[in-house]
């Protein structure tokens, strides 16, 4: 997602506290009235869940229903089926008090399970919160300095190389499949069952390739173990300022961006929206919570939730094509 550098103008005012003043002696607002739940469609420990709890107190201190005690907000992690268990359930809430953190798995999975138990109109987007880039790396012991000499060996061997991915439909899947058909290069795709399975084999030379996410990547690249190639996404990094993008290093127009944002079923109040909103971008500005952020590899997105219903839109299209065209199938 290009960066956008504003917010609306609602939401600009509500996260600086400058929002106009009600009348004397009116009532704070009443949402929330009852603990808010951030469901996370994935397992602990990822950098999804990470994000959601980094979050979870910010929220409680700004939207507390009385001004001044803060509201309860839980992060409630259900996993499974590339992580459209959580968001069904998310789905299915009636509560009007519940969150969705979802990934770039939330624009694909409408290609990867043609029968899913939720339609993307059952959601109003909220806030997009973060990118976790992507990097190319492949083992130290193997001899390609960049990408334009990965993609020649790849040419003088066609499908002899291999790619690990963390699953069929993953980011780390997809981004090896785009650079195969913007590369016009064939490789063989590994499937593992999750990334750490996945890296420890590239460490060991078992496979030749990974577009693995920086947060797991960077202390292998660090060790000396894997070498860094390019980064997915369509600007450099702040983890890695010097590495090129893989456009840059030789596929035009490649970007792939994993990112992360935050959801709500349509029970949710329409009052609290732009509430949620601004406390998200607010929180995202703070340089203590960048700071956190860094620490797990994501960079905060910038834009407000017209944006986001866009990101998903095209994002939901660009990837549904690619599904589609080299028929993905989930795991």
């Amino acid at each position: 997602m290009r960066r956008r550098p504003f917010l609306t103008l609602s939401a600009a005012l509500a996260a600086a506290g400058l929002a106009r003043p009600g009348p004397a002696g009116a009532q704070p607002a009443s949402w929330p009235s009852r603990p808010v739940r951030i469901i996370v469609p994935f397992p602990p420990g990822g950098a999804i869940d990470a994000m959601a709890r980094l979050l979870a107190p910010r929220l409680s201190a700004a939207l507390g229903p009385d001004g001044r005690s803060p509201a309860t907000v839980l992060v409630e992690n259900r996993p499974g089926a590339g992580g459209t268990v959580g968001t069904a359930a998310a789905a299915q809430s009636t509560d009007g008090h519940t969150l969705l953190m979802v990934s770039i798995a939330h624009a694909v999975n409408p290609a990867l399970y043609p029968s899913l138990p939720y339609r993307e109109e059952e959601f109003v987007p909220l806030a997009p919160v973060a990118v976790v880039p992507n990097i190319l790396v492949v083992p130290a012991a193997r001899p390609w300095r960049n990408v334009t000499e990965l993609i020649a060996a790849a040419r003088q061997q066609p499908g002899s190389l291999t790619y690990a991915s963390a699953g069929n439909g993953t980011s780390i899947h997809l981004a090896g499949a785009l650079f195969g058909v913007m590369a016009g290069v064939e490789m063989t795709h590994v499937p593992y069952r999750g990334s750490a399975p996945a890296i420890a084999d590239l460490v060991a030379g078992r496979v030749d390739a990974m577009f693995d996410s920086v947060t797991s990547a960077a202390p292998h690249v660090a060790s000396g173990r894997l070498r860094a190639l390019a980064v997915t996404t369509a600007h450099r990094i702040a983890a890695f300022p010097d590495l090129p993008t893989v456009a840059e290093a030789g596929v035009p127009g490649y970007a792939l961006d994993p990112w992360f944002a935050l959801l709500a079923p349509r029970s949710l109040p329409p009052e609290a929206a732009p509430r949620v909103e601004a406390v998200v971008a607010g929180a995202l500005r703070d340089p203590e919570l960048r700071g956190r952020f860094a620490a797990i590899g994501a960079e905060p997105m910038e834009g407000d939730a017209a944006a986001l219903g866009r990101l998903i839109a095209e994002e939901t299209a660009r990837w549904g094509g690619l599904v589609a065209r080299l028929g993905i199938r989930p795991d």
